[in-house]
């Protein structure tokens, strides 16, 4: 027993230890988005320059949704791990090719062109990494821990989020007003390479899920994942994509772009900025795994509840807090903003793999999630951009923040309570 626990215990670390450092990767482009803006997208409005950088922000997400399709087909019909070892080491190429580019004032036009390419293909990648991850952890776990391992999906991201967070901070901290300072940005993404070779040595010493192995042995590979989840689950497929809405736009919004709105907007310092965005992700770190134990026990559906009110109830005033325009008022903003966005993303990818039944369940679960991420994620810089510049106010994006709520509580109303389900099943 003690030998079995030892492995279940590898395998989860080993997991999650790749993801968090492909997370890491990918969070990169929107820390340094202001610098970005400045080097790669040169305009005499900074406004302009913004949201040229967002685009290319945004535009990573548009191969999301065919990642998922890809990587889904893969890790469907030819396993999770061999899925998962590819996607760490193509997001590490990604990342390191980003931080060697070289800039407007060299090439011109050309530097764009490159980094929308290399932003494309992180894009496609994190399409199938995230959800392998949730996946692969899950199909190893005993049905009474699912909310728990499955919460820390979520909180291996978000440490890769918290480590570029740091990091980002630091070399903006280290290097300000130095003669390193005008290339001190490309160091983190550079610093890539290091942590692919670890992630790659991890993902090749981990075993296929006893699930999929089941399938082979049965049989019952699917030939064509996503045309057969398409007729089977189109609904499913719609109630998944809606309740990633919140998570994904809060986060981004309120963890990615908030940064270089409060620089923007407020006349912050960018690296006072994201400390206060580390300080907000380290309460969504300790309060994950909580939340997910805790839907083992009282279910899935409560927390998520709680979850979309609570943003409700508090995005509109913690925005008008946020104006303030002081480190103090942004920190205790960040720190609140944090629990319902862990709420909800401590039960959702756990929501997501109960949802669908094996055979399907790479690409049922990828295709929705990545697919909310495209349409409410990745946009959410560049719309609530666009909406402060239209209204004139710059709480605007709270009341995006509201709908998103809104449309999760009844998304969360639509889906029955799974987590007494078993994955065998299905």
């Amino acid at each position: 027993m003690h030998d079995f626990t030892a492995k279940k215990r590898s395998i989860v670390i080993y997991s999650f230890i790749g993801n968090m450092l492909e997370w890491y990767d990918f969070s990169l482009y929107g820390y340094f988005a202001a610098v970005i803006s400045e080097l790669f997208f040169p305009a005499d409005s900074q406004f302009i320059a913004l949201i040229k950088t967002f685009s290319i922000f945004a535009v990573g997400f548009l191969m999301r949704p065919i990642g998922a399709v890809l990587f889904g087909h893969f890790g469907d019909r030819y396993g999770r791990k061999k899925t998962l070892t590819t996607s760490v080491i193509l997001m590490a190429l990604s990342t390191v090719m980003m931080g060697l580019l070289p800039t407007h004032a060299e090439i011109g036009v050309w530097a764009g062109v490159f980094l929308t390419l290399c932003r494309l293909l992180q894009g496609l990648v994190i399409g199938g990494e995230f959800s392998g991850s949730v996946i692969y952890v899950i199909e190893h776990i005993s049905p009474k821990k699912r909310g728990v391992f499955g919460s820390l999906a979520n909180f291996s991201a978000f440490a890769g989020l918290l480590l570029g967070s740091t990091i980002g901070a630091m070399t903006t901290q280290l290097t300000d007003g130095t003669v390193y300072a005008p290339f001190a940005w490309r160091l983190p993404f550079i610093f890539g390479i290091v942590l692919g070779a670890i992630g790659l040595y991890l993902r090749l010493h981990m075993p296929e899920t006893p699930h999929f192995i089941d399938l082979q042995n049965k049989k019952q590979i699917a030939k064509h994942p996503l045309l057969t989840t398409l007729r089977e689950h189109p609904l499913d497929i719609l109630k998944a994509t809606l309740l990633g809405f919140l998570p994904s736009l809060g986060f981004y919004t309120c963890f990615v772009y908030l940064s270089s709105y409060v620089s923007l907007y407020l006349k912050l310092s960018h690296s006072v900025a994201l400390i206060a965005n580390t300080m907000g992700m380290i309460v969504i770190l300790i309060t994950l795994p909580w939340f997910g134990y805790l839907s083992d026990s009282v279910g899935r559906k409560p927390i998520l509840m709680a979850g979309a009110i609570t943003m409700i109830m508090i995005a509109y005033p913690l925005f008008l807090l946020i104006g303030h325009g002081t480190w103090m008022a942004l920190l205790i903003a960040q720190i609140v903003f944090a629990i319902p966005i862990s709420l909800c993303c401590a039960v959702t990818p756990t929501v997501l793999v109960e949802m669908f039944p094996t055979r399907l369940r790479y690409t049922a679960m990828s295709f929705p999630q990545n697919l909310a991420n495209m349409a409410f994620g990745g946009t959410a810089p560049l719309v609530v951009t666009y909406l402060i510049q239209k209204t004139g106010s710059i709480v605007a994006p709270s009341f995006y923040l509201t709908l998103a709520g809104v449309v999760t509580l009844l998304a969360i109303f639509c889906i029955k309570e799974t987590h007494q389900d078993s994955l065998y099943s299905k």
